[in-house]
């Protein structure tokens, strides 16, 4: 199927060729359909999918065909609420990029800056308003905005507003948005109470589901390397070292970890930066503005941070700390080898992350290929406990006192997927994965 055989208005499929889209993903060629009948969605797919088209193109879809574009002052028709910051923009970017040509206007708020610009582009006028949860209440209550004339609304990445601890904002909004209206739930992940939060909020719908039961991204080849915590740095810095023109975004547990991450390899000599709820926006997006144009090789993010991350080319991604929740394994790996592309994904597991480790594989219903070869074995050392308290404290582990057991030899750290070993180390290792088109 082609994007042409949906029956889309021709200025939007003019601006899918100009992406140099021709071919609907899974989630955009059952989900579009269904949302052009004006159906209620819920959509279940990993990320990297295509989800941000699957429910932006039908939104611009009906509004180009339904809204004159000469009214003096445009009503907000469409609400997309996201949990980040970057992502709020890049879903922004999403609507801009497809909409070109339609004449519909967007605009995207989030908190973290002063609301000024926001303020003034929503009283000019939008179609489309793309929020963070936090943000979008404060202006709803200082009434700068009104759902009167909302028609669609978006929840985007529940599962995570629901991570974050936005359940409540949620609920709050729910209660203002109009009765009559179309409503998109999308979630990575569908958990109890993200069920029943779809529930609150859907009407008569349809459910879209991508391959729940292999929730890795297929396309990435992963490995883990059993390493000590104090050696992490010398790994990580031995594998940047080899590539040294990949693009490599690095994941930290905790905002204390990411700082400590780029402190480290400033000292190795290698200019990284970091992303967590704690920088400001401004640097958090020169940060991911400089990581998107390849004037910065390497990111270090929180994983809170990281959702709005969708980058051309991402070569590899380092679980540089094992996530204790499974799923947000998936998440972080899904940010290489997305859509059409390939991608490497390597985690760093110290004794007290095995756990950690059993809990991903059974997840994803597959062990991930251990990568012996390395110089920075897991010696079983201790070292103190980060000052941070970790969120989403699940499944703790206890420290594993037969770690040396079975200790892998030392080698190099290339990585060359499952059939690895004994490959003579190689500088400037092949590049990533093609061009992604989602």
């Amino acid at each position: 199927m082609t994007f042409k055989e949906l029956g889309l208005a021709e200025p939007i499929l003019k601006a899918l060729q100009t992406e140099g889209y021709t071919h609907p993903t899974p989630i955009q060629e059952q989900a579009i359909p269904i949302l052009l009948k004006g159906k209620d969605l819920l959509g279940v797919a990993q990320t990297g999918t295509g989800k941000t088209a699957a429910f932006g193109i039908p939104i611009l879809h009906h509004l180009y065909e339904g809204i004159s574009l000469s009214q003096n002052k445009r009503k907000i028709k469409a609400l997309v609420i996201t949990p980040t910051r970057e992502l709020a923009i890049q879903i922004s970017e999403s609507f801009t990029a497809y909409g070109r040509y339609t004449g519909l206007r967007n605009t995207v708020i989030f908190g973290g800056v002063k609301q000024g610009k926001q303020v003034n582009a929503l009283r000019a006028g939008v179609d489309i308003l793309v929020a963070t949860p936090g943000r979008l209440l404060d202006l709803m209550n200082q009434g700068f905005i009104t759902f009167r004339d909302l028609e669609f609304v978006v929840l985007d990445e529940a599962d995570q507003m629901l991570d974050m601890g936005f359940i409540h904002d949620i609920k709050k909004i729910i209660a203002k948005l109009p009765p009559k209206r179309q409503s998109l739930f999308f979630s990575a992940t569908m958990p109890k109470d993200i069920v029943d939060l779809s529930r609150k909020m859907l009407g008569d719908f349809e459910q879209v589901t991508i391959k729940p039961e292999q929730p890795t991204a297929e396309k990435v080849e992963q490995g883990v390397y059993f390493v000590s915590k104090k050696n992490k740095p010398k790994l990580l810095v031995h594998i940047l070292e080899e590539r040294p023109e990949d693009s490599v975004l690095v994941f930290s547990r905790t905002k204390h970890g990411a700082n400590k991450i780029v402190k480290k390899l400033d000292q190795a000599g290698i200019r990284s930066a970091a992303i967590h709820g704690n920088k400001s926006q401004t640097a958090r997006q020169k940060a991911l503005g400089d990581f998107k144009d390849g004037k910065l090789k390497v990111l270090v993010a929180t994983d809170i941070a990281a959702r709005g991350i969708d980058v051309e080319e991402l070569s590899l991604v380092v679980n540089y700390d094992l996530p204790n929740v499974s799923e947000t394994y998936v998440h972080r790996i899904g940010r290489t080898g997305r859509a059409s592309a390939s991608g490497i994904a390597l985690s760093f597991c110290d004794v007290e992350e095995k756990p950690y480790l059993r809990d991903i594989e059974k997840l994803i219903k597959q062990e991930v290929p251990r990568l012996p070869e390395h110089q920075f074995v897991d010696d079983g050392e201790e070292e103190e406990t980060e000052p941070e308290r970790q969120p989403q404290q699940r499944n703790r582990p206890s420290p594993n006192k037969n770690s040396n057991r079975n200790r892998p030899q030392a080698g190099n750290s290339n990585f060359r997927g499952k059939n690895n070993r004994n490959q003579n180390s190689r500088r400037n290792s092949p590049g990533g994965p093609a061009k992604t088109d989602r």
